[in-house]
């Protein structure tokens, strides 16, 4: 079918906002990326919009050298990966039964776990229950009280229904015990989504902020985001880690900061273009079954 004049020109008009819309995302990063490399002068004087100048690794040098960044990254790390350790192992315990139309009560604790998403328990009893069971200055203050995101369940939860009832019953008619059924058929089966949930969990323990900031107390243990946050918000923490740089004398706080909103970001941004379609496929899958 021959596009028509008036289609042409709608399809260039939406290309053109997209185009617009994505320059209005990208330019303020860019900005603080050119900010990072550029020398204190430029950055001083307000010259530095889209790109370097004076480029310079100095900020980047005195980052990593003056600060605790190396330390807040590697506990970004632990949290990451522990929390989406235990969050998949919760998550997949709760979809496998409630997948199963043989399973009794399965209406009522589906409608449960729904309660949980339209009602919380609101951050000052969460707290005292936090405090309460020890948890306080510990991961697992973090892993705990978002082990199970629901969202993530019922997305785990469709991907098992659609799975054929043939296959389970072959495998029961060979023998297969329900654990052996799990881990030998469904789970190797559920793999797309398997990926799918851990970078949506991955994700969310690594931009964790909030809860870090109430229930860490201890700096050793911040995480790269609260750290981050804190150089942002306070210049006697940039000027007391940088008072036994030789080199402070030549950097501007602007520029340290931007450094380290970079270094924040650049992971995801990383590894987000190679994991993007596992994205996509998690919005689908939960589009399809509630």
């Amino acid at each position: 079918m021959r596009e028509s004049t008036g289609d042409k020109i709608t399809r260039i008009g939406i290309s053109v906002l997209l185009l617009l819309i994505s320059i209005s995302c990208l330019a303020p990063v860019i900005n603080i990326l050119s900010i990072s490399f550029s020398g204190k002068q430029a950055v001083e004087s307000g010259k530095v919009l889209l790109w370097p100048i004076d480029v310079t690794l100095q900020s980047y040098s005195a980052l990593f050298e003056g600060t605790r960044v190396l330390a807040s990254l590697w506990n970004g790390v632990v949290m990451t990966v522990g929390g989406v350790i235990i969050s998949m192992v919760f998550t997949i315990c709760a979809a496998y039964p409630l997948s199963k139309g043989y399973f009794y009560g399965r209406r009522t604790f589906t409608l449960m776990l729904l309660f949980t998403m339209v009602f919380t328990g609101g951050l000052i009893p969460t707290y005292l229950v936090v405090k309460s069971l020890g948890l306080i200055d510990s991961y697992w203050s973090i892993w705990m009280p978002g082990a199970v995101s629901t969202y993530n369940m019922l997305i785990m939860r469709s991907y098992f229904e659609g799975i054929e009832p043939e296959i389970e019953e072959a495998a029961r008619i060979d023998g297969c015990k329900e654990m052996t059924l799990l881990f030998r058929i469904i789970l190797p089966l559920s793999m797309p989504v398997i990926a799918t949930l851990v970078l949506f969990y991955g994700v969310g323990y690594w931009n964790n902020f909030m809860n870090v900031l109430i229930y860490i107390n201890s700096t050793e243990k911040y995480t790269i985001t609260v750290l981050i946050q804190q150089m942002i918000a306070s210049q006697s923490l940039l000027t007391e880690s940088l008072a036994n740089d030789t080199t402070a004398l030549e950097l501007v706080p602007e520029g340290i900061k931007s450094a380290g909103i970079i270094v924040l970001i650049l992971p995801m941004v990383l590894i987000y273009p190679f994991l993007q379609k596992y994205f996509v496929k998690g919005v689908m899958l939960g589009s399809v079954k509630g």
